[in-house]
């Protein structure tokens, strides 16, 4: 079995996810932060799905009792909240790239720095930390970790895309369409390009790491250029 290195360990018990006095089941861990470019039988895949859904929850949760907001303003937030950008923000302000165990080749192709590694990577750990301390003890850890952005009003704006549909909507405009006219570098670290165009005003493009944050950032530049 791979073992964690002491640094990954303190750097865990200084975050919050494992106890002061060490791993129960080191190989939770150890999987929780590889990668599938180790060609390991055990990554990370499986508890990022878990960590999803218990990130998901702790958000609406928090979300639900502390604002009487519309039902639609609280899954906006929770969009937010939730998405692959804050979950990598939130791994980089903690320090996660420099202990996520991934190959050379990926590494060299920036794989430590990709939106969709941290945020998979972020969410694996919520994961295992629910596997380990249970539903309460991760919701308190959750809350902690993404306070800044909850406290900020982050996501409180309408997404650009739902603000780019209302506004061909008002001025009795063909809806916006969204197309990839890019895609380049490997899947762990890829790169798209959207262009978003509405009839008869003009169109839009954007590059991000995935179709989503392109299609939101190609939304935002349309709206700055024509809205």
């Amino acid at each position: 079995m791979t073992d964690l290195s002491d640094a990954t360990k303190r750097w865990l018990s200084v975050t919050g996810f494992i106890a002061p006095q060490g791993l129960p089941d080191e190989t939770m861990w150890v999987a929780a932060l590889t990668h599938g470019s180790m060609g390991e039988t055990a990554n990370y895949e499986r508890l990022e799905f878990l960590g999803d859904r218990v990130l998901g929850l702790a958000i609406a949760d928090w979300l639900f009792s502390h604002s009487d907001a519309a039902e639609g303003q609280l899954s906006q937030r929770l969009n937010a909240m939730v998405s692959r950008a804050m979950c990598a923000t939130i791994a980089r302000g903690i320090g996660l790239a420099d202990h996520i165990r991934i190959s050379k080749q990926a590494l060299s192709d920036g794989g430590r720095d990709s939106d969709n590694i941290l945020g998979d990577v972020m969410e694996s750990l919520l994961g295992a930390h629910f596997l380990a301390n249970g539903f309460a003890a991760t919701r308190d850890l959750i809350r902690e970790l993404w306070r800044p952005a909850l406290e900020s009003g982050a996501g409180l704006a309408k997404h650009p895309k739902s603000a780019l549909q209302e506004w061909a909507a008002g001025n009795q405009r063909k809806p916006p369409e969204y197309e990839v006219v890019d895609r380049s570098g490997p899947d762990h670290a890829a790169r798209f390009t959207v262009r978003v165009r509405v009839h008869k005003v003009g169109e839009a493009e954007a590059t991000a790491s995935s179709k989503q944050e392109a299609e939101k950032e190609a939304a935002k530049v349309f709206m700055s250029k024509f809205g």
